[in-house]
């Protein structure tokens, strides 16, 4: 998984990493394309007041970070994109 600065595994945000290779981690748990959306959800929970935090390095494809987006916006979610100081 790659590595990021900062932490954001707590009460008020859940991580999304994507890696080069397309796998999809929410918090440190292995998650599957398919299950994405779900995973993602039961994550932030019905009230949704948790913040989802996309991470991944430079060399992610653009639609897999694209499906997190799309997933976050149609689910009405808080979202930001994590990035790495320089």
């Amino acid at each position: 998984m790659p590595k990021a600065g900062g932490k954001t595994e707590n009460n008020t945000s859940v991580a999304v990493t994507i890696t080069n290779d397309a796998l999809f981690y929410i918090d440190k748990t292995k998650v599957s394309n398919v299950n994405l959306e779900r995973e993602l959800l039961t994550k932030v929970g019905v009230d949704k007041k948790k913040t989802v935090v996309i991470r991944g390095d430079q060399n992610v494809q653009y639609k897999n970070v694209m499906q997190v987006i799309d997933i976050a916006n149609r689910n009405k979610l808080k979202m930001i994109l994590a990035v790495k100081g320089k």
